[in-house]
């Protein structure tokens, strides 16, 4: 069956110092750009706390998608909502309240993701489904770009296409996406793809968007 793709680079990767113009180099081919919020509380990393965020999204010119890794997740995702974001995704093991926070974000505008690290199981948190707009499944460990994606997650993205079934939710793959990995990743099940590192060190990241979008396409089919 032929899914929409959907293709949504981190700026994790992309130049700080100049970064309205790394953005602008791949908005025009970017369905969503994807903002990784990091505390070094819940990773070991920091990027952005909220008004910096709220400083991109206003400054932005496509929809933001806001992954936040940040510890007390459900106090702080409605807030991302209200700046703005047309997707917000917590963490389940940061989240002490899922469905509280869901639809609180739901409820400020924005679509609802969960996401699951590498050792969580999918199946623990199934029964969201009715709840949330997409499952993030991670393809690396959560807290720095440029990891090696991991092949052995292809079963949890399989099962986790299954658990969705025929709703209109989106299944999104984040870590070490790139052209070698985008297949594997499509053929799975996935639909919606956070590239960091692929694209932003590309020489040509809008070309490198329309690749990878490619890619996804023939591997789902």
């Amino acid at each position: 069956m032929s899914r929409e793709i959907r293709i949504t680079p981190s700026i994790l990767n992309a130049d700080f110092s100049r970064l309205n113009e790394e953005i602008n180099r791949i908005a025009a081919s970017s369905d969503l750009l994807h903002l990784d919020v990091m505390d070094d509380v819940f990773v070991p990393n920091f990027t952005f706390d909220l008004a910096r965020s709220a400083e991109i999204i206003d400054d932005c010119p496509i929809g933001v998608d806001a992954h936040l890794m940040v510890a007390g997740v459900d106090h702080v995702a409605p807030a991302f909502a209200e700046a703005g974001c047309e997707s917000v995704t917590i963490h389940v093991e940061a989240t002490a309240n899922i469905s509280m926070t869901a639809k609180a974000i739901r409820k400020a505008g924005a679509r609802c993701g969960l996401g699951i690290k590498p050792g969580t199981s999918i199946d623990d948190y199934a029964d969201y489904a009715d709840e949330i707009d997409m499952f993030l499944i991670m393809t690396v460990e959560p807290g720095f770009g440029g990891q090696k994606f991991m092949y052995d997650m292809m079963e949890k993205v399989r099962r986790t296409r299954s658990i969705i079934g025929n709703r209109p939710i989106w299944l999104q793959v984040d870590g070490g996406v790139s052209l070698e990995t985008i297949s594997a990743a499509a053929e799975a099940g996935a639909d919606t793809f956070v590239a960091g590192s692929a694209v932003f060190k590309a020489a040509d990241p809008a070309a490198m968007i329309d690749s990878l979008r490619a890619a996804a396409n023939s591997a789902d089919q």
